[in-house]
């Protein structure tokens, strides 16, 4: 069992940063692939960024390559999600979640929803103008 609780959402400007924290419980945290959604209001959960289990690959969606970061830290049980010259259209709830199914592996960063099979109960991103 995986539990996740995301902090760092808020209000910021257009061009400002945010860092987003996703704290995991479960000794087995480290041996998972960890991944970043959001989801608009009126619009499905989109895949943002994911990341292997020792963080030797990661993968982020072509609308954020660049300007977000996603990294983690196995010995405190938390993944980030560093958010760099945000846009009004980077406002959404953001989520973490875990994907068990594949154990340390290297290069497994899936990037469908049903793909991961635990998820934070999100934290809300708002771009001002």
């Amino acid at each position: 069992q995986v539990q996740l609780v995301e902090s760092g959402g808020g209000l910021v400007q257009t061009g400002g940063s945010l860092r987003l924290s996703c704290a995991g419980s479960g000794r087995t945290f480290s041996s998972y692939t960890m991944g970043w959604f959001r989801q608009a209001p009126g619009k499905e959960r989109e895949f943002v960024a994911a990341i292997s289990w020792n963080g030797a690959s990661t993968y982020y969606a072509d609308s954020v390559k660049g300007r977000f970061s996603i990294s983690r830290d196995n010995a405190k049980n938390t993944e980030y999600l560093q958010m760099n010259s945000l846009k009004s259209e980077d406002a959404a709830v953001y989520y973490c979640a875990a994907s068990t199914y594949y154990r340390r592996n290297d290069y497994y960063t899936p990037r469908l929803p049903n793909q991961y099979d635990y998820w934070g109960q999100g934290t809300q991103v708002t771009v001002s103008s």
